[in-house]
């Protein structure tokens, strides 16, 4: 047995220096590095003729050199070398620039081989930068190379020795983590062939079977652990059965509006939890503007009529505020006291608001993160509603949870989310899905269009705002930044409006860094429509209903993902005006075009969201990390269905046989389980 919780410095070729750098990319102990998987792999294994070389191709050439090396300075030091190389069919000019300890590297008459970028220009056939290795010797060359993710100074070629330098210590030592009747029955690799084959491959078949390793004991660890953590809520607790003599159709029939096939049929699915003895845990996905908000106060009044009180925890203050003015709308006429909780408010309010919420004089109480702290104390908690939950995560949602007794738990996003990934990000909740929009929303007119339009979009700002429209300019940075000179930062473009282009207007501008006073502040104003252009980073992403805001302009679109976007676009066509969405974009690779082409012709966030993880896969779908639950290193929800499928079945055949893992054929995975997720979630 190894210990794979050493520190990552007694690794040979670490270091003092490059220990830090390793750090950086989240390596700390043997086992971090070990796991530290590839992005991707060069085949260097199979060497090309040079009459078989192709334009812009990386390629293997096994050849003798047939030069000295050609040195050629010029101004401020720099160097470039040249030497010919050939086969039996042709030539080939190697070039490098200042690496002048080559220069007396290579004897003419001797074979090697070199892996680089092909050039050919008007015939003349060249490879650049090439690395190298004499006939007989493959170290960087004749077979099958990693590429890792990389930080600042640390380059692949030390990366892949200090790798190699802890394979050496693990080599055969490693415990399988799998148990046996699944490595068979899957026809799983063993931990020890799959760690070497991951790194370095003998061909691409036993990469692939590495992989597929790797990927199940990922998905399978993450969904034992969700599907405990689901099980524990269904035949653990006891949860509330509320009344079933108070009936939701009370608030629906009094609605000014009738509600979509897709909210009643959601309703009927959480009424019937809600009577259940087993706790309620549902997560419920809707599009921008579904109406998921009337749905939440509808379940709120349920638990009011049956005794019990509502915690609706959103994640701004200014959200907050929003859901008590809609909350309130409905429930007052029914006798329902709605109260609002906030972290900035005055001790002798705040002190009334804890007493009557602990007396029960407080029916259903609205908040942000204040709702979490020790001393807010509710007296009969039968309800937690969360919105917007990737901004909470795992951990929070219980300790929300944890001021009642087993209260049932409504969790709303905005964001959609495909099935596949749902099911892996809330493996512990059932879902329902609102997958239709109101009959009277307008669809929004989104035109994806280049830099060079600035011009035209800023006349088309000016005459909608002109009528009394409003808009916003969203912007994905928030300072200069040197790196990306291309994009304008949200306070340079905000004075640039002011002073240049809308001095008759008033500009203001939003960004993460602001206080959260100051962001509520400036929220509240363009709501009362004192303030008519925003320019703002995706902060408004998660925002408030503004009506009377019918443009949206995303400058550098393209560093979007479409989800994003989606999002952004859904803060317009809340009114009863014809709203329009903008992107600028710049760049015109397929990819862009691909993704500009789906904003365009989608407005069903579903589709949308499905189309960004199969264009950017699960790494960073989401953009914002899900609180509680460990990233996925290898696996990628879109490329790993297949395998998301026979991991979902075995962990259902798993949980009816053994919930708990207590089976000694199940020790292993109850191991892994258990080190993977430490105490986020106890089994």
């Amino acid at each position: 047995m190894v210990d794979l919780k050493q520190s990552v410095q007694y690794v040979k070729g670490v270091g003092p220096n490059n220990l830090p750098l390793l750090q950086k990319l989240g390596i700390e102990t043997l086992g971090d590095l070990i796991t530290f998987f590839p992005r991707n792999y060069e085949d260097r294994s199979k060497p090309k003729k040079i009459d078989e070389l192709v334009d812009g191709e990386e390629a293997l050439i096994d050849v003798i050199c047939a030069s000295n090396m050609n040195e050629t300075r010029f101004v401020r030091n720099k160097v470039i070398l040249k030497m010919l190389v050939r086969d039996d069919t042709g030539d080939c000019v190697l070039t490098w620039f200042n690496q002048t300890y080559l220069k007396n590297k290579f004897k003419v008459g001797e074979r090697y081989q070199f892996y680089g970028k092909v050039n050919i220009k008007y015939g003349r056939i060249e490879m650049s930068k090439p690395v190298y290795d004499k006939e007989g010797i493959n170290k960087n060359t004749g077979k099958i190379i990693p590429i890792y993710p990389l930080t600042y100074n640390l380059s692949q070629n030390k990366l892949r020795g200090i790798i190699e330098n802890g394979l050496k210590l693990v080599l055969g030592k490693l415990d399988e983590t799998i148990p046996e009747y699944i490595l068979k029955q899957y026809n799983l690799e063993d931990i020890n062939k799959a760690t070497m084959q991951i790194h370095f491959p003998n061909n691409f078949e036993d990469y692939s079977k590495a992989r597929r390793r790797f990927v199940f004991e990922e998905l399978l660890t993450v969904q034992l652990a969700l599907s405990s953590l689901k099980s524990r809520y269904d035949k653990d607790m006891d949860g509330i059965e509320f009344n079933k003599e108070a009936k939701m159709s009370d608030v629906i029939n009094e609605l000014p509006f009738k509600l979509t096939k897709a909210q009643l049929k959601v309703l009927e699915e959480i009424d019937n939890d809600m009577e259940n003895s087993k706790p309620m845990n549902r997560l419920l996905q809707g599009d921008v503007g579904s109406g998921k908000t009337i749905v939440s106060i509808i379940a709120a009044y349920k638990a009011a009529k049956s005794g019990y009180q509502s915690a609706i925890m959103a994640p701004t203050a200014i959200l907050a505020e929003q859901h008590m003015e809609e909350f309130n709308k409905v429930l007052s006429k029914f006798g329902v006291k709605c109260e609002i909780l906030l972290g900035g408010m005055r001790v002798k309010q705040r002190r009334e608001i804890l007493e009557k919420l602990k007396n029960g004089e407080i029916d259903v109480l609205i908040g942000t993160h204040a709702l979490i702290v020790e001393d807010v104390e509710f007296k009969n908690l039968g309800l937690v509603v969360t919105d917007e939950q990737h901004r909470f995560g795992v951990r929070q949602r219980a300790n929300i949870v944890a001021k009642g007794t087993n209260p049932d738990v409504l969790v709303m996003t905005a964001t959609p989310i495909p099935r596949t990934l749902a099911l892996i990000l809330y493996g512990d909740l059932d879902i329902s899905i609102i997958d239709e929009l109101p009959p009277n929303r307008k669809k929004i007119e989104t035109y994806p269009v280049m830099k060079n339009m600035e011009k035209r979009i800023e006349e088309f700002i000016r005459s909608n705002v002109a009528k009394g429209r409003q808009a916003y300019v969203v912007c994905p940075l928030v300072e200069e930044s040197e790196d990306f000179d291309n994009f304008k930062s949200v306070t340079e473009l905000a004075e640039k409006y002011k002073n240049d282009i809308f001095p008759e207007y008033r500009v203001e501008y939003l960004h993460g860094k602001m206080k959260q006073k100051e962001k509520d502040q400036i929220m509240q104003e363009f709501k009362d429509g004192e303030i008519q252009i925003l320019v703002s980073t995706t902060v408004i992403e998660v925002g408030v209903n503004v009506p009377n805001a019918n443009i949206m302009v995303v400058q550098n679109a393209e560093h979007f993902g479409l989800a994003q976007l989606h999002q952004l676009r859904g803060r317009v066509g809340r009114g009863e005006y014809q709203s329009y969405c903008i992107l600028i974009y710049e760049g015109n690779s397929k990819t862009t075009r691909e993704r500009m082409k789906i904003m365009k012709e989608s407005d069903n966030g579903f589709v949308v969201a499905e189309k960004d993880l199969e264009l950017r896969g699960s790494g960073e779908f989401f953009g914002t990390r899900q609180h509680g639950l460990p990233e996925f290193k290898i696996a990628n929800l879109f490329e790993d269905v297949s395998i998301l499928k026979e991991v979902q079945e075995l962990a259902g055949k798993i949980e009816k046989a053994d919930p708990r893992l207590q089976k000694k054929e199940n020790s292993r995975l109850y191991k892994m389980v258990e080190e993977k997720f430490d105490e986020r979630i106890n089994i």
